[in-house]
């Protein structure tokens, strides 16, 4: 069986709206990576460059073993991971950041197949016999509503939020990659891009985009197209052909933000082009813009720590009239219970026990015992404790209940194996009845 390699490629522009790149790419012959950063204030181009320098490693020949696929998906999760951290470092030690994020499609060869890992609306798609496959599925709002089957793929393209994304690699929330194994074949052709390609470009075209020509020419035609289709975004791709022995270039392709490392600059402000007092200041007396409010929060507020205690204010105070409303309702609710010796008590309240708390009181002894009662009525005391509207309707129903015991008991016949006469079944005595119009 002949080896399987990888031809590869990789292109990202920063687009003709934006004046930097958050974007980040990188391909090499075992790994292709593609990530997407925040936009606005708190630096994407930090998150999705860390976030591929951590995914580098992986970039090696597969070791083999028995359980290489488990291996490979437990070594990719661990590394994305390692990428949280690293971004948890970095906000640490540089609290503007805060809020910095990326998405993240990365894809492990083998040699036979793509150990894949994928945060966010980034995307991952494979060409078979001039079929296009997408095998990625978006962490978006609209993805959802398409999967819920509340809107079509078409809506989706033009949905007011089509933007906004539910999962994303930051400083804060540990990562929930999708981790699967997509087998490949020599001659497939595989692309990660950003949603500055994805979202500008039908499947139709992307595929039509995907044939012919060298994977350097390909690139550069997915980012113009992506443009010329209107894309207000930075366009990132990453391309390889699978193909049976030597894949040509073996030296990995940086591209984007990753090229730059900004993420190793960052302790020098001029550098790394961290924005001012002044431009934070510009950013809040203009529209936000698709890409900024996707999933990029503007730097911390001014006097944060007393909105927060506000904001723990606010949550204590509903919290309280909901406790004092709950209470207040359960007061209006009664329901019947044994006691000892299997009196019948009415009691107010819920019947639960909330932190070692009873959420009720007895109310009244109603004089009744269950064997004073019809069995069905004892046994659903014992077992459900029947809720009631108040003590009244309590005790009519315990001396209908009484009642019927009585006239059972008074109209079963006397029974015996030896046809003698014997008392009645039952735990009422026909001879001696309960009285029924018992009044607490």
């Amino acid at each position: 069986m002949s080896l399987l390699t990888l031809r590869f490629a990789a292109t990202s522009d920063v687009g003709r709206v934006r004046r930097d790149n958050q974007d980040s790419g990188y391909v090499g012959p075992h790994l292709l990576v593609v990530a997407d950063g925040v936009g606005g204030a708190a630096r994407g181009d930090i998150a999705s460059s860390a976030t591929v320098e951590t995914l580098r490693k992986l970039d090696e020949a597969p070791t083999g073993g028995t359980n290489a696929d488990s291996e490979a998906l437990s070594a990719l999760a661990a590394t994305i991971h390692l990428a949280h951290d690293r971004l948890a470092e970095i906000v640490e030690a540089h609290a503007e950041l805060d809020g910095t994020s990326t998405t993240l499609t990365a894809a492990v060869f083998d040699g036979d197949q793509l150990h894949v890992g994928h945060v966010g609306d980034s995307r991952g798609y494979l060409l078979r016999d001039g079929v296009l496959q997408q095998f990625t599925s978006d962490h978006s709002l609209v993805q959802s509503l398409v999967d819920e089957g509340r809107i079509t793929e078409e809506e989706a393209r033009v949905h007011p939020h089509r933007n906004l994304i539910l999962k994303a690699i930051d400083s804060v929330h540990e990562p929930e990659p999708d981790l699967f194994v997509v087998p490949v074949l020599a001659g497939d052709r595989l692309l990660l891009c950003t949603d500055g390609c994805s979202g500008a470009l039908e499947n139709d075209t992307l595929a039509a985009l995907l044939v012919g020509d060298d994977l350097t020419v390909i690139a550069d035609r997915l980012v113009h197209a992506s443009l010329e289709a209107g894309s207000s975004d930075n366009v990132t791709v990453v391309l390889a052909e699978v193909t049976v022995g030597p894949g040509g270039t073996t030296a990995p392709v940086v591209v984007g933000a990753a090229a730059l490392a900004p993420h190793l600059q960052i302790a020098d402000d001029t550098e790394t082009g961290n924005l001012t007092e002044s431009d934070v200041e510009d950013l809040s007396t203009v529209p936000l813009d698709p890409e900024t409010i996707r999933y990029a929060p503007l730097p911390p507020p001014r006097h944060r720590g007393l909105r927060r205690l506000l904001a723990l204010v606010v949550v204590l105070a509903l919290l309280g009239g909901a406790g004092y409303a709950g209470y207040a309702y359960s007061q209006t609710r009664y329901f019947l219970k044994p006691g000892p010796a299997d009196q019948v008590i009415i009691y107010r309240g819920v019947d639960l026990t909330l932190f070692g708390a009873a959420l009720y009181d007895a109310r009244t002894d109603t004089g009744f015992t269950l064997g004073d009662l019809d069995e069905t009525f004892a046994n659903r005391i014992r077992a459900d404790h029947p809720t009631v509207k108040n003590t009244a309707t309590a005790l009519l129903r315990l001396r209908e209940s009484c009642e019927r015991a009585v006239a059972a008991a008074e109209a079963a016949e006397p029974v015996s194996p030896f046809g003698i006469g014997q008392s009645a079944p039952g735990p009422i005595d026909p001879d001696s009845p309960p009285d029924c119009d018992k009044v607490p």
